[in-house]
């Protein structure tokens, strides 16, 4: 239901070494909103994804997906859930095409058993079908129909996070975690990646992106969150987070200072 809670965080804490990443940090994403997590280098953005899908275990805490909790699942159990995530590094798979790139997107999805897949029967190849016309109708989406034979590591890199974009919305999540999806994308295919998140998002997809292009976060984002140093320390809409004077001190105004 739509204003439902798609993901909540309560007090999480994680430390590496004695090093406190996260520091007691809650807060909540809205069903079918497109949701940023802002912050400066190592203000802890990453992390807090490994901690809500289970790539990393809290230390205290915990995180629940559409009211279910979270906490003990394994990272894949928790993608069968539908919250499906990517990486911060583009992943694409070496020895694999690009459509068979977005393919393995959809081995969740799969539904024949595999003795029906071992004798081919005519529900296994109606399926495929399907996947294969969806997955060329995304490649189409992000400019790289043309590419679809050639080896996804041949890429350049901002393709790649393009076409990791696109394999994890083949597992048709409820819930897409993406980190720093524009890094390494011109202006062009930043634009592309706006188009692309917003229409995911009309198509019922509850979004949460980690992201440094201040310009794309805020022009699309329905609602920020800001950590630094591992603690959240602003959420709102895009127009009170820019106003704020904690968030222009800690991340904000760096950048200002840095350019």
């Amino acid at each position: 239901m739509p204003g439902s809670i798609a993901l909540e965080a309560r007090g999480l804490y994680k430390s590496f070494g004695g090093v406190l990443a996260i520091a007691d940090v809650s807060f909540s994403v809205r069903e079918g909103s497109l949701t940023a997590a802002i912050g400066p280098n190592g203000a802890g953005k990453t992390t807090l994804f490994n901690l809500v899908t289970n790539l990393y275990p809290p230390d205290a805490g915990s995180a629940s997906c559409f009211g279910i909790d979270l906490t003990g699942h394994p990272p894949d159990t928790v993608a069968a859930l539908g919250l499906v995530r990517t990486f911060q590094t583009a992943r694409a798979f070496p020895g694999m095409t690009v459509l068979e790139n977005v393919l393995v997107g959809a081995h969740l999805r799969v539904r024949a058993r595999a003795w029906q897949q071992a004798l081919w029967l005519r529900a296994v190849r109606d399926e495929e079908r399907a996947i294969r016309r969806q997955a060329e109708a995304l490649l189409e989406v992000v400019g790289l129909a043309d590419r679809r034979d050639d080896s996804a590591i041949s890429l350049p890199l901002g393709a790649q996070k393009l076409l990791e974009v696109i394999r994890a919305l083949m597992a048709r999540p409820r819930l897409l975690l993406l980190d720093e999806p524009a890094a390494g994308l011109n202006d062009v295919e930043t634009a592309e990646l706006a188009r692309l998140l917003l229409a995911v998002r009309a198509a019922g997809v509850t979004l949460m992106v980690v992201e440094h292009n201040m310009s794309l976060v805020m022009g699309i984002a329905d609602d920020i969150i800001v950590l630094d140093l591992g603690r959240v320390i602003a959420t709102g809409p895009p127009a009170a987070v820019q106003v704020n004077p904690r968030v222009i001190e800690a991340y904000l105004g760096r950048e200002a200072e840095t350019a």
